[in-house]
C-alpha cells in the first residue's frame, strides 16, 4: 500500500487524514487516519507526477436493504456515505487443493485486512467464506453493507434461489451472517479486471494459499 509523504518520507496529513492508494496508477484514492497508519518500508518514493491524478468523491446513492448484483453488471457499486465496503475472494490450488480466502474492509478512513488459510477446499469454498468472513466483521448490523465479489455462484446460492448440491452446510451458516445484518447487498464485479481492490482481495487469499497460512484481520 501506498501513502502520500514528505521529501523525507513522513506521511502527509491533511485535516488527521493521509491519502493511501493499492496502485500509483488508478486513480482511486482513500483516506486513512494517520493514527492508524505505519510506515513499514523505505524504499524509494514515487514523485506525484508519476501519480494518477485521484477522481472526485462517488455521488451518494440511496441503500435498498437488499441483497443482488451492481445496477451495472461487474463494475464495483457506488455505495452511500457512511456504508461498510468490502472486497472479498477465494482462491484454490488444483480446486480441491489447498484453499484460502481474502478479504478487504473498508469503514470510513479505517481499512483492514484478511488473509485466511482454509485448509483442504475449493474455489466456491474460499468465495463463500469470504463473504461470511466480511459479514462477521461488520459490527454495527444497523450499518449498509455492501460486499462485493466476483463469485456468480456465490451471489446464486446466497440470494437468488440457485439449488446448492455442495457447500449446503456452508452455504447455511453464511446466509445466518448476512441476515443479521440489517442493509447489506453482494455486487458481483468481474474478476482478473483491473478492478483494484478485487485485485487485492485475491493477493490475500493467493498468499494464503501460498504460504498455508492466515495473518489474521490486520490494518492497512
Amino acid at each position: 500500500m501506498l501513502a502520500k509523504c514528505d521529501d523525507s518520507g513522513e506521511l502527509r496529513a491533511e485535516g488527521g487524514r493521509v491519502e493511501i492508494r493499492y496502485n500509483p496508477k488508478s486513480d482511486k484514492a482513500y483516506q486513512a487516519s494517520v493514527r492508524n497508519l505505519s510506515v513499514v518500508s523505505s524504499g524509494a518514493l514515487i514523485a506525484d507526477a508519476d501519480v494518477a491524478e485521484a477522481s472526485a468523491a462517488p455521488a451518494k446513492k440511496s441503500g435498498g436493504g437488499k441483497r443482488g448484483s451492481g445496477a451495472k453488471a461487474g463494475t464495483p457499486a457506488t455505495p452511500p456515505e457512511g456504508s461498510v465496503v468490502a472486497y472479498t475472494d477465494g482462491a484454490c490450488s488444483g480446486n480441491p487443493g489447498p484453499a484460502g480466502l481474502g478479504v478487504v474492509l473498508i469503514d470510513g478512513d479505517h481499512v483492514r485486512e484478511l488473509s485466511l488459510y482454509l485448509g483442504h477446499g475449493t474455489n466456491n469454498v474460499g468465495e463463500l467464506a469470504a463473504i461470511g468472513e466480511a459479514a462477521d466483521a461488520v459490527q454495527d448490523t444497523s450499518r449498509a453493507v455492501y460486499i462485493h465479489t466476483d463469485s456468480q455462484y456465490s451471489i446464486g446460492v446466497l440470494t437468488k434461489g440457485w439449488k446448492a448440491k455442495k457447500n449446503v452446510e456452508l452455504i447455511g451458516k453464511v446466509k445466518v451472517s448476512l441476515a443479521r445484518l440489517q442493509d447489506v447487498t453482494l455486487i458481483y464485479v468481474k474478476g482478473h479486471a483491473g478492478i483494484e481492490l478485487n485485485e487485492r482481495a485475491d493477493g490475500l487469499a493467493v498468499r494464503a494459499v501460498q504460504e498455508r497460512a492466515s495473518s489474521g484481520w490486520t490494518d492497512a
